[in-house]
């Protein structure tokens, strides 16, 4: 059976981010409109209130650099939180390594999981059925706020664009509670939206993470399907060492099953801030 091929669209700016596909899911949850696509050059491809947040064929410039970064400077990741991350695609790559043995993942809207789950099997893969994944269906900043002083080891937030459920975890109260509950060596990651597209908000985060915590740096490269392509992400610690050098030990074999990130392309990423935002934070 045929399907008709529609164009779908994010708008910013004045400018359109489009893919051509069949629509598979147009569904309104009780947080926001769920859509996914299936195309013929990108794979599945969802989107949620008009914002595109993954697609099978661009996924991994995503959570390979928001993840790596953060466990490959870590010697024995054991205990991770992910905020979001509903499409499993950073669960996913946490998962890759052996010495990690719990990751919380907290996702406010179940539908996002379960369609994601039917649809971006490419995303999640095997990580759904993993015993070190446990589920939690409920607001990022409420879950921090309950957990005690130094529990986790990794701190990942794979969350939309700031809107009105998810504007909270880009407050320095969010920050804070993260920086709370991670271990005094714990690295907290987060995407920091575009410098080209979400400049304010890029530099919001920047600025407000410099602010909870001692050490951070910030990793630039491309998610084509994004607006304007170009994305980051800022990586924290209270860890006075070089925190984003490598101490994983079997770095080697999570470097071999990447398609993006390696060692190599993340030292790239962390020169690569553009200099219109290293003069605003230099004022």
């Amino acid at each position: 059976m045929s399907f008709k091929q529609v164009w779908s669209d994010e708008i910013h700016q004045d400018s359109r981010y489009g893919i051509k596909g069949e629509i598979l899911v147009n569904h309104k949850s009780k947080y926001q409109e769920i859509i996914i696509i299936k195309t013929k050059n990108n794979g599945n491809a969802l989107m949620l209130d008009g914002c595109w947040m993954t697609s099978d064929k661009e996924e991994k410039y995503y959570h390979e650099c928001l993840v790596h970064p953060a466990l490959s400077s870590y010697e024995d990741p054991a205990k991770i939180l992910i905020i979001g991350g509903g499409d499993g695609g950073t669960a996913r790559e946490c998962l890759k390594y052996k010495k990690v043995s719990s990751i919380d993942l907290v996702e406010i809207d179940k539908d996002v999981i379960d369609l994601s789950k039917k649809y971006l099997k490419n995303t999640g893969q095997e990580a759904w059925k993993d015993i070190r994944l446990k589920i939690h269906i409920c607001d990022g900043m409420e879950w921090v706020k309950e957990i005690h002083n130094n529990y986790y080891d990794i701190i990942l937030v794979d969350c939309s664009d700031p809107k009105e459920h998810s504007n909270v975890l880009f407050s320095l109260s969010f920050y804070r509670e993260c920086k709370r509950i991670l271990k005094q060596n714990g690295i907290f990651a987060t995407q920091s939206e575009s410098p080209e597209a979400f400049k304010d908000a890029h530099l919001n985060i920047i600025n407000s993470v410099k602010k909870v915590f001692s050490i951070q740096s910030t990793l630039y490269s491309c998610v084509p399907i994004y607006p304007s392509g170009i994305w980051s992400w800022t990586f924290a610690s209270d860890n006075k060492h070089d925190f984003l050098s490598k101490k994983y030990k079997n770095i080697e074999t999570i470097e071999k099953s990447c398609e993006i990130w390696n060692l190599n392309y993340q030292s790239g990423g962390f020169k690569m801030m553009p200099n219109k935002i290293l003069k605003v934070l230099d004022e």
